[in-house]
């Protein structure tokens, strides 16, 4: 399968309710059925280094439904490299079968290693990482998220010439390197604004070691609890959306941040004739995952 990031669509979303802002979504996710958007990005630079080291391994870390667990799994097979993921959760190793992630990993030849969440929380300590090389040999390192200086290196590059007329930029954030890359490849009038899934302030800290510019603000107010939090109102916001533009979001991190910016301009947050870039960092492989714990609750689920 090949990879297309060049012409990639930005497409408007037309609004009856706004008549002074436009709202563009660049579909980042169609870069790649498995390896799209952010994800895409982070592995580009990371993949060449692992090449230059002569490393045959990628060894990753993530959770049950991680988008980039699932990503790196299926860029090792397109690319040749053998791949080891380290999940967060013992009790999961029973439970593979059952969830499409992993199921998608195995069967994209990643070998997964269950650790208890004490040991995961000690994934980059030298110790640990010394245990991983005497069981698994060489490998190289991508870190839980992809977030490096070589992830955010890829992520500036989202960031072109045809993205120059808009005056702020929006994207979901999960570790930082996203928007942290995405502020390093902005253009000097434009404004980022980040969409955190996950509750807290550390975020501002973390993209704050990948970016010294002072372009980017965090909207604090659209992580519907906390990360893998949805509720109702998210999932009819997503499947109207998807009916109304044809555009699929994903209930952890795009979905979340469009019905922020949405949100937003109406309640008259961006400035007269702003034109919004909303970038799609792809994760729909988490949409089935999210309803099989939406069917167990009796909930709505996502189309």
């Amino acid at each position: 399968m090949q990879f297309q990031i060049e012409n990639i669509p930005i497409q408007e979303v037309k609004l009856d309710f706004a008549k002074d802002v436009r709202l563009f979504v660049k579909r980042e996710d169609l870069i790649h059925p498995f390896v799209s958007g952010n994800k895409f990005r982070k592995l580009t630079y990371n993949l060449a280094e692992a090449n230059k080291e002569k490393q045959d391994t990628l060894l990753t870390f993530g959770g049950a439904y991680s988008n980039h667990i699932a990503a790196v799994a299926a860029a090792g097979k397109l690319h040749g490299f053998k791949t080891i993921g380290i999940i967060r959760g013992e009790e999961l190793v029973r439970k593979v079968d059952s969830n499409p992630t992993l199921c998608f990993a195995v069967e994209n030849g990643m070998q997964l290693k269950f650790v208890t969440r004490e040991n995961y929380r000690k994934k980059t300590s030298e110790e640990f990482l010394t245990q991983l090389t005497e069981e698994f040999g060489r490998f190289y390192t991508v870190p839980e998220g992809g977030t490096n200086d070589l992830a955010v290196k890829g992520c500036a590059e989202i960031i072109t010439e045809n993205e120059k007329d808009f005056d702020t930029i929006c994207c979901a954030v999960g570790t930082g390197g996203t928007i942290s890359g995405i502020c390093n490849g902005a253009y000097s009038h434009q404004q980022i604004l980040g969409f955190p899934a996950l509750k807290g302030d550390f975020l501002q800290k973390e993209i704050s070691q990948y970016t010294s510019k002072e372009n980017w603000q965090l909207m604090n107010d659209y992580h519907f609890g906390g990360y893998g939090k949805v509720s109702e109102e998210l999932v009819t916001f997503i499947n109207q959306f998807k009916q109304q533009t044809g555009i699929p979001l994903d209930p952890i991190y795009t979905g979340k941040m469009l019905f922020g910016i949405i949100d937003l301009i109406k309640n008259g947050h961006f400035a007269k004739q702003n034109r919004i870039l909303a970038i799609h960092t792809g994760g729909l492989q988490g949409i089935e995952g999210m309803n099989q714990k939406l069917q167990r609750k009796g909930q709505k689920t996502i189309i």
